[in-house]
């Protein structure tokens, strides 16, 4: 499995990001342009992760996107985990979107 740090993933140029927490988190805070598919949901939503990029898996903190990205490795998908998550994202001070605003 393949890791990135949130300073790679936001150094990124328009990186397809999957978040797969649930939705009450990505409502509190997420990466510009990132799709939530919980981590429950992606087995039955797999048709809907893009494959003509690498896939950035993110959560909260990296354990549900671990599992997220060995899923998506053993269908195909050419994923990456995001080490630290969002968590590790908002302690970098990067840039966050929540409800549509960029915070």
């Amino acid at each position: 499995m393949t890791d990135i740090s949130v300073t790679e993933l936001a150094a990124l140029a328009d990186p397809v990001v999957v978040d797969v927490r649930e939705p009450y988190e990505f409502d509190a805070g997420h990466t510009a342009g990132a799709i939530l598919i919980p981590l429950g949901e992606l087995s039955e939503r797999l048709g809907e992760v893009p494959r003509e990029a690498p896939v950035y898996v993110i959560c909260a903190a990296g354990g549900r996107s671990q599992q997220g990205t060995t899923f998506l490795e053993r269908n195909g998908v050419d994923a990456v985990n995001v080490t630290g998550g969002m968590t590790a994202w908002q302690q970098a001070g990067l840039p966050t979107t929540v409800d549509g605003a960029r915070s």
